[in-house]
């Protein structure tokens, strides 16, 4: 049965729910915009695809339509004291049942194959389910139809994977404690081996795989620190400059911040801050030596230039011309002198074009 939670204040209009069917199970909202004193923890009569179901509320949220909208379900009604003593009674038939459907299995046969995990009733007694596993798809037909002649109920078989299984079963981890899928893990995120890898775990079944048979859940939960943490150290078997001198990296000690280093047939173990990138730096250098011996093409002159390169300008003052020197008085003799010579020069050639 669902547990009670802890009451939590509602803030602002309430319009959607979420209910959750089992101890540790997803949550599903529904609408409950009918249902003015509905409260965290309260049970409710829910209408799902396998039928009427009794769910436990787990929390109260506004529609605030940020989303876009959404076509909830409403909930068809709050659980009533009857409803929660009929659900109490129907599980305490579900171990007899389950023994039932193991029997019925086996003089069937055909279902060597198959784990007849549990047997679960609604709250009502009007749907059964049965949950099993197996490792390839297996046709239940002839089953479902024995045992649906043998209970008053809808009979539903439902085949679930080696996770699930574990979730519904329970037990201790090889961590000595409560597996994680029965206590808090609503869902199953993808693992990879590769999660392992990145953390520096052994590789060895026993010590990565679960009771599950499958990876273990947990190699998930630290994989984004060491994946992080990684991306700023350098990887093994990379040359690396060290205050020890140049070595090689053997190990990598990511929550460290650190790398192993052997230089000279000695191990160090050297903090990120002091380690030279040696390939980037040979590279960089490469570069620049590159770009240091290109020669600078020379660039066309333009019209200025060409100006300047006919007509050079004398800046040295010894040399320059008397009228513009910088300390130069013109002279005004010299200038009487000139304008005479014009006259002269004028008078004759009027003189000159003078007929005869």
């Amino acid at each position: 049965m669902i547990t009670q939670t802890t009451e939590q204040p509602k803030t602002g209009p309430v319009s959607i729910a979420g209910v959750r069917f089992f101890d540790v199970g997803k949550v599903y909202h529904f609408s409950c915009d009918h249902l003015a004193e509905l409260l965290v923890g309260d049970f409710v009569i829910v209408e799902t695809t396998r039928g009427c179901q009794m769910g436990q509320v787990t929390n109260l949220l506004s529609d605030t339509g940020e989303n876009g909208s959404h076509d909830y379900k409403p909930i068809l009604r709050k659980a009533t004291p009857a409803d929660l003593m009929n659900q109490m009674i129907w599980k305490e038939r579900e171990p007899d049942t389950l023994e039932t459907c193991r029997k019925k299995a086996g003089e069937l046969g055909g279902f060597e194959s198959a784990k007849f995990v549990a047997a679960q009733y609604n709250f009502d007694g009007t749907l059964l389910t049965f949950l099993f596993s197996a490792e390839d798809k297996l046709n239940t037909a002839k089953l479902r139809s024995a045992l649906q002649r043998s209970f008053r109920a809808k009979v539903d078989m439902r085949q679930i994977g080696p996770r699930d299984v574990s979730k519904v079963l329970g037990g201790m981890g090889a961590c000595g404690i409560t597996r994680c899928c029965s206590t808090f893990l609503c869902d199953f995120s993808p693992i990879s081996i590769k999660m392992a890898k990145a953390q520096g775990i052994s590789l060895n079944p026993s010590e990565i795989t679960g009771m599950c048979g499958r990876l273990r859940c947990c190699l998930i939960y630290e994989y984004e620190q060491y994946h992080e943490a990684r991306k700023r150290l350098p990887k093994r078997n990379k040359r690396i400059g060290t205050p020890h001198g140049e070595g090689k990296v053997i190990d990598v000690h990511a929550l460290r911040d650190a790398v192993t280093v052997l230089v000279n047939d000695t191990r160090h173990l050297v903090p990120r801050e002091d380690l030279v990138p040696l390939e980037e730096w040979e590279a960089f250098k490469a570069r620049m030596d590159t770009v240091n011996d290109t020669p600078v093409p020379s660039q066309p002159a333009t019209v200025d230039d060409e100006v300047t390169a006919a007509e050079p300008v004398d800046t040295d003052p010894e040399i320059v011309p008397e009228p513009y020197a910088e300390d130069a008085v013109p002279d005004k003799s010299s200038k009487r002198k000139r304008r005479r010579r014009g006259r002269s020069r004028r008078s004759r050639g009027r003189s000159k074009g003078k007929p005869n």
